[in-house]
């Protein structure tokens, strides 16, 4: 009896621990869902675009780590979405989070951008080759249009490398239904091809 009695009381325990773990993943999940929005149509009062070799981007404010430092627009997603400056958890949980060691939207070089796949990255394996990635910060408004779609170890580093051109590379984990930990990612790279400043 007091066999049963033990046993009834660990197995209550499991189940309210395992209770709390789907509320609280859930919550997590809800709130990276939600972080995504339409796209707003644009205004008629819009600065003329520039090309992407003539643009020079000044940053009156460099970010803060986890601070909202612009949206990264995807047409084909028709999604709106925050960009964090930093890649911890906390960043990537609110939105897409900028890699701090990579240059700002628009600068030449490789701006690296990460977010999980089951939230705000959920629909990026419909992005490909020749689509459009568009990142409006303080600076301006780049947009970017895919050139290459890569699936890469998730340790391979090649993802984070300086670029001779002012590049965007968006990475998620990959598969994008894999449960666990994901082996790869996957991950588009774009070239800045119009910058419109502000």
């Amino acid at each position: 009896m007091r066999k049963r009695t033990i046993a009834r009381f660990f197995g209550i325990i499991l189940m309210a621990a395992g209770l709390l773990l789907i509320l609280f993943y859930g919550y997590k999940w809800e709130k990276g869902i939600h972080a995504s929005k339409p796209i707003p149509t644009k205004t008629a009062d819009a600065k003329p675009a520039v090309s992407a070799k003539a643009a020079h981007v000044v940053y009156r404010h460099p970010p803060k780590t986890g601070e909202q430092m612009g949206e990264l627009l995807i047409p084909k997603l028709n999604a709106a979405l925050p960009i964090y400056h930093g890649t911890n958890e906390d960043e990537l949980e609110k939105g897409v989070g900028h890699y701090a060691g990579s240059v700002l939207p628009g600068e030449p070089d490789n701006c690296v951008l990460a977010g999980h796949r089951d939230t705000v990255f959920r629909r990026l394996g419909d992005v490909g080759k020749g689509d459009l990635l568009i990142v409006k910060t303080e600076a301006g408004e780049f947009t970017y249009k895919v050139r290459k779609v890569r699936i890469v170890d998730a340790n391979d580093r090649t993802v984070i490398v300086p670029k001779p051109k002012a590049t965007l590379t968006v990475s998620t984990c990959y598969p994008f239904h894999y449960i666990g930990a994901a082996p790869k990612r996957y991950v588009l790279v774009a070239n800045l091809v119009k910058t419109e400043k502000t």
